[in-house]
């Protein structure tokens, strides 16, 4: 499946993903980082549109696949993202893309 992220300052609340590429996937130990305005340390994280961890740390390391989005006090809920289990991908850098950049592919497996 492909889960696009939303463009910067669409929202308030962001989830940044390290490393940097879409589509992420478990292998590369992707670390999932809530920013806004909200309260530093009140983030709450949604899998799978559950409530998965209330009142959590702010930054972790993805252990299980699926689709998370963080939501901070006072600032909304983050666009989501998806962490993928797969055994080959082909990856683009996960900034916002318009016609005419140049783009670097890559396919990992």
């Amino acid at each position: 499946g492909w889960c696009p992220l939303s463009p910067a300052g669409t929202q308030t609340t962001q989830l940044l993903v390290e490393p940097p590429w879409r589509l992420a996937v478990l292998w590369d130990r992707v670390t999932l980082t809530c920013q806004g305005l909200g309260i530093t340390g009140a983030t709450t994280w949604y899998k799978d549109g559950q409530r998965w961890w209330h009142k959590r740390p702010d930054r972790f390391i993805v252990s299980k696949s699926g689709t998370y989005t963080s939501d901070r006090p006072g600032t909304g809920v983050s666009p989501h993202i998806c962490i993928l289990n797969e055994c080959l991908v082909l990856q683009l850098p996960g900034r916002v893309l318009v016609e005419g950049d140049t783009v670097t592919l890559r396919c990992r497996g």
